[in-house]
């Protein structure tokens, strides 16, 4: 089975790692940072936003299953697209809204939804979100994997993550894996 690759910042990539991790098709989400200068970054350092760097989910789907469109629309749902380098408390270029694509078709497919939501006036405000080239993921330290499930109870997933993968459950009932 040949696997395809999105990556996506939107907030803290706990968020969208618990969002996309529940979705038919989304065989791997890891959690990590993209996007910056700084050669293999660490947690603390893209917090303090001196490594350009955002934090970012890379998911590893089967296109068959679930198409990069879908991913676009579930990314878009997940989060505010029109606020520049933040997500409710979390504030700085590390939780900017950003599509890192792979290929040409996911660069064009990111543009021509983008636009389309602008036409169909989706958002009252600019839409924020950056599109350009994946160049390096970094993958995050081992305690950012799976955050979600491993700290359901910790008052961020109660207060901010679940209320994202619930409204997700709602929104694209026809694309869980579960339930």
């Amino acid at each position: 089975m040949n696997l395809d690759t999105a990556v996506f910042g939107g907030g803290c990539f706990w968020c969208l790692e618990a969002v996309f991790k529940i979705i038919k098709g989304v065989k791997k989400v890891e959690s990590g940072y993209a996007g910056g200068v700084t050669e293999d970054p660490q947690y603390k350092s893209v917090c303090e936003g001196s490594t350009g760097h955002t934090e970012v989910v890379r998911l590893k789907y089967n296109p068959n299953k679930v198409t990069y469109k879908l991913l676009l629309e579930i990314f878009f749902a997940a989060h505010d697209p029109t606020i520049l380098n933040r997500q409710g408390n979390d504030i700085g270029i590390q939780y900017r809204s950003i599509i890192l694509y792979t290929t040409p078709e996911q660069e064009k497919l990111a543009m021509d939804y983008i636009n389309e939501l602008k036409y169909e006036k989706v958002y009252s405000d600019s839409i924020a979100t950056e599109v350009g080239p994946l160049e390096k993921f970094y993958k995050g330290e081992d305690c950012h994997q799976d955050y979600f499930t491993n700290n359901k109870r910790t008052s961020y997933c109660q207060t901010i993550v679940s209320p994202k993968v619930e409204k997700i459950k709602t929104k694209f009932a026809t694309l869980l894996k579960f339930g």
